[in-house]
């Protein structure tokens, strides 16, 4: 067993991931596996990193320092992530707005084909 094995419980960090990953995912940061399709959806990403955040917040003082900082870690990059998703979002609607081609600014729910996604970043 390796010494990371003694530190860090695998149902503990199957769990972060799994929320780490959705929100990724939730975020248009991941093309969905199903589809091929970035999906972006920032209420539901905000979600993802409250629950990671309860979590961090109900187990302190009962996690190992390895799971400690694995937690803080993840949520740290997600709420960079998210932070840096939501700037996007509020250009490309200025930039909508400003040159005002009567195209609506693509809502929070939308979906984008994984090509136009990587044009666009």
């Amino acid at each position: 067993m390796s010494d990371i094995d003694d530190k860090v419980n695998p149902l503990f960090l199957q769990l972060v991931l799994s929320l780490q990953s959705a929100a990724m995912y939730q975020m248009g940061k991941t093309v969905s596996p199903i589809n091929g399709k970035i999906e972006k959806d920032m209420v539901q990403a905000r979600i993802s990193i409250d629950l990671l955040s309860m979590i961090q917040e109900k187990t302190e003082g009962n996690l190992q320092d390895e799971e400690k900082r694995i937690l803080d870690m993840t949520i740290g990059n997600l709420q960079m992530n998210y932070v840096d998703e939501a700037e996007r979002d509020k250009s490309a609607a200025k930039t909508n707005d400003d040159t005002d081609t009567g195209e609506k600014p693509e809502s929070e729910n939308s979906t984008t084909s994984a090509e136009d996604s990587t044009e666009n970043k």
